[in-house]
């Protein structure tokens, strides 16, 4: 028997009528069926029951699957029920450059977002010897993926996300940190600096630091740089002071790079964190502790993330992602004994893991490539939502202790169950082919395990490589009534929202916040007292709240500190280096700026379209 249609606001009708109602469709209920329905069919035995249960853990708004799951499962259509992807690498070459730009497109025309690493692509004003050609630079080429971006989803109500990286010690990265300061291009690129610790040090003792490009092995003499002479010798120096070993992209061990010209560490990180003040990018990749953490980091590096940042991938990964509403777990809520449910919490969280499992053997998948690497390793990313509204209705402040520490036992919650049910699928329907158990256990992520786990995955190993991210979960959030999206604070009480409607216009919707609309509900004026909006929260409790729960997330978190438009530039630089400091896998800071404007507004006046707004998610 099933529920009534849970949908109680315009904005989550609206949401569910424009990007997930399937044909036919008259209520969320038959969304939720058919879904349910779609991924029971992998299951060889009792389908109908697993039908019954995913049903009954999408029910009521307490899982959220990713967009594209809910989009696309049960239906006819020829898309992925994968949210995004990182791409293969791009060769150094015109041939292989724009085979990556078709499989971009191919990607893209299903419905996923792709990530890139363009750090592979020679840098402006190198001369190729065979045919005598200038290099014009990684930034160059993503021009066109931009183009064919706005030109493939130039109609509907989703827009195309990508995401472009480039290493900080590629000759182009200054190219590549002022490139959106023109509010006319790359406005379909999301872009992030590939941090290393190398420069972080580089920064904190002001020493220089190298750009180089590796060497061509088959002809290492075969190119020169017409824009950017070589370094010039300094008494006592040699030509080969100039090459420098360095693990470069798409490389398994360090490869000779030439070093083009050194610059000032101290002040291109003053350039990078300049460029994201003034306008919002470009994000920070901190890629050595991505790495360290990896529970693959014997077989792969990472070094690109699909277009939101919570997921970092090797080339042709896949985002298989879900969100659990943390604001459906709350029992008695704004009572006494207002309590978060984690036993109801941890059995949906073992559920959602077989509905996730289930979701990488039913999809298509645009490329071969993208099939072998998700079925090689198996990665999915259950994260949550709705934690700002939990903590009101459980009658805590965003900014205390308290709250941190609520979210940290629900995470570990969600981790411990996940780990548990990932073990359990492998003992029933096989361990991850990749798996080598013991480089898996030794991985930075799960020597943090709890020793009955990391016992269990020694005995019988694990169904999944990864498990868990957390999301933004902006539209699927609003979705379910409007509760907070991911890990951000409430941004208002009520707020004018700007969605992109199916012909490409927009729709203004007056939004309540979710505990507000339960508080009021039941006969309560103003606003919860645990109610506190993000323009009133320090931007160290966003980092706080981040780095609380980033030791229990094996795959990455999206999250953006919001700040005043009048914050110091020191106070905005400091955030990002405790960052690093704090161990977090990623740093974006947004300050409402002319260039991007501000991603939600009390009024719906001035109001622009930000890298991360709700039309650019993957949703």
């Amino acid at each position: 028997m099933t529920s009534p249609d849970p949908l109680s606001t315009e904005i989550s009708r609206h949401i569910w009528a424009t990007r997930y109602r399937a044909p036919g469709e008259t209520g969320i209920n038959a969304s939720w069926q058919r879904v349910a329905r779609a991924i029971a069919a992998a299951e060889r035995q009792e389908p109908a029951r697993w039908t019954e249960r995913f049903f009954g853990l999408l029910d009521q708004f307490r899982f959220l699957p990713g967009g594209r799951i809910l989009a696309g499962a049960g239906t006819e259509h020829r898309v992925t029920l994968f949210n995004c992807f990182v791409m293969g690498e791009i060769a150094d070459d015109l041939v292989s450059i724009f085979d990556a730009l078709k499989e971009g497109a191919l990607t893209m025309q299903q419905g996923g977002g792709v990530g890139y690493d363009f750090s592979t692509l020679r840098p402006a004003g190198m001369v190729a010897a065979a045919t005598g050609s200038i290099a014009s630079g990684p930034v160059s080429f993503m021009h066109i993926w931009d183009a064919m971006c706005a030109t493939m989803l130039s109609t509907g109500a989703r827009r195309g996300a990508m995401m472009a990286t480039l290493r900080c010690d590629h000759p182009d990265i200054e190219t590549f940190v002022d490139a959106k300061r023109d509010p006319a291009v790359l406005r379909h690129f999301n872009l992030s600096v590939q941090v290393s610790d190398d420069f972080m040090a580089a920064v904190a003792a002001d020493r220089d630091w190298p750009l180089v490009f590796p060497l061509r092995q088959d002809r290492p003499e075969g190119e020169r740089l017409a824009a950017y002479p070589l370094r010039v010798l300094h008494e006592g120096e040699t030509a080969e002071d100039d090459v420098i070993q360095r693990r470069w992209s798409g490389t398994a061990a360090p490869v000779p790079c030439r070093t083009i010209r050194t610059v000032k560490a101290r002040e291109l990180w003053q350039r990078i964190l300049r460029a994201a003040y003034d306008t919002a990018e470009p994000g920070v990749l901190f890629v050595d502790t991505i790495n360290r953490e990896n529970t693959l980091a014997d077989r792969e590096t990472l070094a690109a993330t699909n277009p939101c940042g919570e997921i970092p991938l090797p080339p042709y990964g896949a985002c298989d992602l879900g969100s659990l509403n943390l604001a459906a777990f709350v029992a008695s809520p704004f009572a006494g004994d207002a309590r978060l449910d984690l036993a109801a919490l941890a059995d949906s969280a073992q559920l959602a893991v077989r509905f996730l499992d289930n979701v990488i053997d039913v999809s298509r998948y645009p490329l071969p490539a993208q099939a072998e690497q998700a079925r090689r390793t198996r990665r999915i990313g259950l994260g949550i939502t709705g934690l700002a509204d939990a903590l009101v209705l459980l009658g805590l402040h965003y900014d205390s202790e308290a709250a941190r520490a609520l979210a940290v036992h629900a995470m570990q919650a969600i981790r411990d169950a996940a780990y548990r049910a990932s073990v359990d699928l492998a003992r029933e329907k096989g361990a991850f082919p990749d798996l080598d158990r013991e480089a898996f256990l030794a991985s930075g992520f799960c020597l943090r395990l709890p020793g009955a786990i990391r016992d269990a995955i020694a005995a019988h190993g694990i169904r999944n490589s990864h498990l868990l991210a957390i999301a933004p979960a902006g539209t699927i959030s609003l979705l379910a009534n409007n509760i907070s999206s991911g890990i951000e604070p409430i941004f208002a009480a009520a707020v004018e929202r700007r969605v992109l409607e199916t012909d490409g216009c927009y729709r203004t919707h007056r939004v309540i916040d979710h505990a507000c609309q339960q508080w009021q509900q039941r006969g309560r004026a103003g606003m919860p007292p645990a109610l506190v909006e993000a323009r009133q929260i320090d931007p160290l409790a966003h980092l706080h709240m981040q780095a609380a729960l980033q030791p229990c997330v094996d795959n990455a978190i999206s999250k953006t500190i919001n700040v005043a438009v009048d914050t110091p530039f020191e106070r905005f630089a400091d955030l990002y280096r405790q960052a690093h400091v704090l161990g977090l896998k990623g740093c974006t800071v947004f300050r409402p700026n002319p260039v991007t404007g501000a991603i939600l507004s009390l009024s719906s006046q001035d109001e622009q379209v930000h890298c991360c707004g709700l039309e650019r998610e993957a949703d």
